[in-house]
């Protein structure tokens, strides 16, 4: 891997030709009057597949994981409420918001 060192004005001038360098490995240094300021590299590869469940060593994930909740287990956690439309979870139901208080001028 090399190292390219540049001035601001250079890197301004010739930004795209440096990108293209550092997409191939090199790094680029650049300075203001001959002082290093910034490096160019070559940013971090993102992950393509998603991550395997229960990675970890030792831990086997069960297809029964991703099995819907009983729903005695759900209203432990989610209580259902009655509406005029029937019966929704409180996380189905929409939130109504009023906006922020409004201050009153006194007179």
């Amino acid at each position: 891997m090399t190292m390219i060192v540049i001035n601001i004005n250079e890197a301004k001038a010739k930004l795209s030709e440096y990108l293209e360098a550092v997409s191939k490995g090199e790094r680029v240094v650049i300075c203001n009057r001959n002082r290093p300021v910034a490096e160019l590299r070559a940013a971090a590869t993102t992950r393509t597949t998603p991550r395997p469940i229960g990675g970890a060593k030792g831990v086997d994930v069960l297809p029964s994981f991703f099995d819907p909740l009983p729903d005695d287990l759900l209203d432990a956690f989610d209580p259902v409420i009655e509406t005029r439309t029937g019966t929704v979870r409180v996380a189905e139901a929409k939130a109504r918001y009023a906006g922020p208080a409004r201050r009153r001028k006194h007179k």
